[in-house]
């Protein structure tokens, strides 16, 4: 595919700037992919080696591992569940939420989106990523429209990619560079788009098909438009061969509507595009518990096996040092002859035992395993008050994370989702009158519901101060405004949005049960009315005949 030679100094150049910003991260990621995932991540210190899943030599105590892989699985569990719907479609004006066709289209969409999720491989993407985020701070998912499974998500590694970042710290650009076999290169980009080289190597097929070739990858906004692309494509990539000899050619150009890449940090730290985590911060843990782990099985080892001194007279006599062993050895009698350890052992196990104790339990709680296995780690039974007030402290810890989160990673990710989704026919038109109404997403996830629900601590309060001072001081039952209070007080812990009334349909209700009240009412008094005038109908009140005989009696 031929461009123009302007453009293509561009994109090496572009490419050339991304790497040279992110070389100062690769060092530290090697020493984090040792100390974690030392066979994942061995290419970070030699490019283009395999994994190596056949030895894991730094690793003594895998304490550090576990404690990342709880906080990527806690995450997973408490953010984007499989097994739950933790989204729902949104319309940016909330009255309009009202209308049951919006709510029926809107539940449609959901339905759709997580059926596309499910049916892909977007959740195992989500698991690694959530590892990466916790160990290197940094993590990228790149998502692409799927002829079988609707979406297709990849994993680009650490030391792989290479990220780019707006005025306002989002990530607007990715740079790879990887390895790939020249059959998978001839099968994705076709024959007729590769290099000389890689053509060649096809042709003569066998092994020729496995070897390596170096691929990089750009994706970058697409502004200014690229000459020949529709200016509709925000966002527009480049494939090429690294090492392909030919300048002018590359393997594959295309454009996005939308971003396709979902890139997380943990933590940003000025206005640099790679991010802090867990895994940085309790490097130095790790590094410890690996070194005292290590002195520990030494002491031990010596304990057990120590190191002898031997008589001269021994030198060629087979000694046994097995349980119940005899060695024979002549002059022993008159003290001659005999072994003994070198020097004796007094490792203070105790001590060391207790210290290394001490750095696993930071380490799990510099990754919040606290957060995640709170109510199990209790040592004695508490009352479920407390247990919410622990959970809330730790999710204020840990609120800050989520929010960026959803922001850099499921924000992008579920708008790339929808859009697919859309082009391919299986979200059909809003309805009529509602095509431009803004939509939103919120999050119903365990964490994100928890995080909300913080927020009903000041509205139980105040209920019950209310509740206490209206035995003496009625008029404090018309301070707040009910309503309102428990529709936020629902929203915030998780209740759907169909599960509560619109104010024009509690008005309609409380009318109602006015208008009943008063009928009751009425027919109460109309049932007394009536009772009434049957008493008095049969009450003798001294008149009538009575007078009337009395008076004819008289006379």
């Amino acid at each position: 595919m031929e461009i123009t030679l302007e453009e293509s100094k561009a994109i090496r150049s572009l490419f050339a700037a991304m790497d040279a910003e992110m070389q100062p991260m690769r060092k530290h990621w090697a020493d984090l992919a040792r100390a974690y995932l030392p066979r994942r991540y061995t290419y970070l210190e030699t490019p283009g080696t395999p994994p190596n899943l056949a030895r894991n030599p730094t690793i003594l105590n895998g304490t550090g591992t576990k404690a990342a892989r709880d906080l990527a699985s806690g995450m997973m569990n408490g953010i984007t569940s499989p097994s739950r719907k933790w989204f729902r479609m949104w319309p940016g004006n909330k009255p309009v939420l009202r209308d049951r066709r919006l709510k029926a289209w809107l539940a449609e969409v959901e339905d759709v989106m997580m059926f596309a999720m499910s049916q892909s491989n977007f959740y195992k993407a989500l698991a690694v990523m959530y590892l990466d985020l916790a160990i290197f701070g940094t993590a990228a998912m790149l998502i692409y429209e799927d002829s079988e499974t609707i979406i297709h998500a990849y994993n680009p590694a650490l030391g792989e990619f290479r990220l780019m970042q707006d005025h306002r710290q989002r990530v607007v650009g990715i740079a790879r560079e990887f390895y790939m076999q020249v059959r998978q290169v001839v099968d994705q980009f076709g024959e007729e788009n590769c290099s000389t080289r890689v053509r060649e190597a096809y042709k003569r097929g066998g092994g020729s098909w496995l070897q390596p070739v170096k691929v990089r990858h750009l994706i970058e906004p697409n502004t200014p438009p690229r000459s020949g692309m529709s200016k509709s494509f925000r966002w527009r990539e480049w494939f090429w061969e690294a090492d392909g000899g030919d300048r002018e050619q590359v393997l594959r150009v295309g454009g996005f509507h939308e971003f396709p890449g979902a890139c997380p940090r943990w933590e940003l730290s000025g206005n640099y595009v790679y991010g802090g985590s867990p895994g940085m911060d309790a490097l130095g843990d790790v590094l410890q518990l690996q070194q005292e782990t290590l002195v520990k099985a030494k002491g031990l080892e010596k304990g057990v096996d120590p190191a002898l001194l031997a008589d001269v007279s021994l030198q060629n006599t087979k000694i046994s040092a097995s349980p119940s062993g005899i060695t024979f050895v002549p002059g022993l009698a008159r003290g001659q002859a005999g072994v003994v350890p070198v020097a004796p052992v007094n490792m203070p196990l105790g001590e060391l035992t207790l210290d290394i104790r001490e750095v696993e339990n930071r380490i799990r709680d510099t990754f919040h395993n606290d957060l995640f296995r709170m109510i199990a780690n209790l040592d004695t039974v508490r009352s479920a008050t407390e247990i919410d007030a622990r959970r809330e402290e730790k999710l204020v810890l840990l609120g800050p994370v989520l929010e960026r989160f959803e922001n850099e990673a499921l924000d992008p990710a579920l708008a790339r989702i929808f859009n697919i989704c859309y082009r391919a026919g299986l979200i059909p038109p809003p309805p009529e009158g509602f095509e431009d109404v803004p939509i939103t997403i919120q999050y119903t996830s365990l964490l994100a519901t928890a995080q909300r629900a913080s927020n009903t601590v000041a509205t139980e309060r105040l209920f019950g101060l209310i509740g206490n001072l209206a035995a003496v001081y009625p008029e404090v039952r018309h301070v707040p405004r009910v309503a309102e209070l428990l529709v936020s007080y629902a929203d915030s812990i998780g209740v759907p949005a169909d599960g509560i009334n619109s104010p024009e349909e509690v008005e309609k209700a409380k009318q109602e049960e006015a208008k009943a009240a008063q009928a009751a009412k009425t027919t109460e008094e109309v049932g007394v009315a009536v009772e009434g005038a049957k008493t008095l109908s049969e009450t003798d009140v001294g008149g009538g005949m009575n007078a009337l005989e009395a008076l004819m009696g008289g006379g």
